[in-house]
């Protein structure tokens, strides 16, 4: 049996989606789809997230600053996959390339060699050539640019 969905009206899901907001960052996107799922209709909807915007509840920009901090310090993921990320919750563009500009270019760098140390030594390949392969298909996974990758193998002596 399905569960069903809550019904608020207007003023019960604004109390609710503020303690949404309040307990981590979120996109305009994600609280947008909550709204919907508690029963709101778009016009509702739409003020609500108004509201939210005018009390500073909901910020887009600081979403996107938090999100790339906390991909990039905690999960250590590259810029692409943080972008990819990003755009799933539809936050604009200008807004996505300002909060990745954040980021300490030597930090980034040392992001890059430290997940070639950590993972090098589980790379069981013998052929050189193949291990260099596995090697950069898994920073790339992981979201950095290749020019990069290759930078940071060749200037570590890792390729």
């Amino acid at each position: 049996m399905e569960k069903s969905k809550p019904v608020y009206d207007k003023k019960a899901a604004h109390a609710k989606a503020e303690s949404y907001c309040a307990y981590q960052e979120r996109s305009q996107q994600e609280v947008r789809d909550k709204l919907y799922d508690w029963g709101l209709h778009h016009d509702e909807v739409e003020e609500v997230i108004t509201e939210l915007i005018l009390t500073n509840f909901l910020n887009e920009e600081r979403f996107a600053m938090a999100y790339v901090s906390g991909k990039f310090n905690i999960k250590r993921w590259g810029k692409i996959k943080i972008k990819q990320g990003l755009k799933l919750k539809r936050v604009p563009e200008k807004m996505i390339i300002r909060a990745l500009n954040t980021i300490d270019y030597d930090d980034y760098l040392a992001a890059i060699l430290a997940a070639a140390e950590k993972k090098a030594p589980f790379i069981t390949e013998k052929d050189p050539y193949k291990k260099k392969y596995k090697l950069v298909t898994y920073l790339m996974g992981k979201g950095f640019e290749s020019n990069l990758i290759s930078e940071v193998l060749k200037a570590n002596n890792l390729s």
